[in-house]
């Protein structure tokens, strides 16, 4: 994150949309000074006493290629985190059909007062006019403590089917192993009502650690400025 991407235009990057869930710090390759606010929620669908998780957050490129998020996931109207993502883009290759970066998120647990720290190495290949994926690959929680709750691999696969000029199919894969591992598949649609604004909704299977897997609903608002 320390390096930009090499000298190239936005437009020189492959246009790939972003997964819902688990999103990325605007698009890799972004130009400096866009802005975007978004706000996910997330709630299971089978249960009387359910939790709806939801996340405001505001994301901004201060340089080309390098973005900053700031992030704020409830859990019903209890804050529980605070997060901070930063993320760089390392430039294209095969032709310019794919796009790679790095991706950095910085969280802290306001009720065990812990902080976590996660690295991902980001991947976008465009297949095809229609056709495009973003693959996330890392760690989460990194430490060198020896611990159960640490340095758990974070998987996270979204292959996109450009429908329409405005619309978008999905399919995401969110896995993460360990003692607070999950497993999360997420069909979704995303649908430009206008220019500036993204709706992204889904509805999918979320399987907690020792838990059986239950479905979920999942609704993303964005608004790019």
């Amino acid at each position: 994150l320390v390096a930009g991407p090499p000298a190239q235009a936005a437009a020189d990057y492959p246009h790939i949309p972003e997964p819902m869930v688990f999103d990325m710090i605007r698009p890799l390759g972004a130009p400096k000074g866009e802005l975007e606010t978004n706000v996910l929620g997330t709630a299971p669908l089978a249960e009387s006493d359910r939790v709806t998780e939801w996340a405001p957050e505001a994301e901004y490129t201060f340089a080309d290629g390098l973005a900053v998020e700031f992030e704020f996931p409830f859990a019903d109207d209890r804050l529980t985190e605070y997060k901070l993502g930063l993320q760089g883009t390392l430039g294209t290759f095969d032709q310019g059909r794919s796009v790679h970066g790095l991706q950095y998120l910085g969280i802290y647990e306001r009720a065990h007062g812990r902080y976590q720290h996660t690295l991902l190495y980001l991947l976008g290949h465009r297949y095809s006019a229609r056709w495009s994926s973003m693959s996330m690959f890392g760690l989460a929680d990194i430490s060198g403590a020896q611990s159960r709750h640490r340095n758990d691999l974070l998987v996270n696969h979204a292959l996109f089917y450009d429908l329409t000029e405005r619309s978008v199919l999905g399919l995401e894969i969110n896995y993460r192993d360990g003692h607070e591992g999950q497993v999360r598949l997420m069909p979704q649609v995303h649908y430009r009502l206008t220019h500036a604004v993204n709706l992204q909704f889904g509805l999918g299977l979320n399987q907690l650690h020792g838990e059986s897997a239950r479905p979920e609903a999942g609704l993303r608002l964005v608004r790019e400025f």
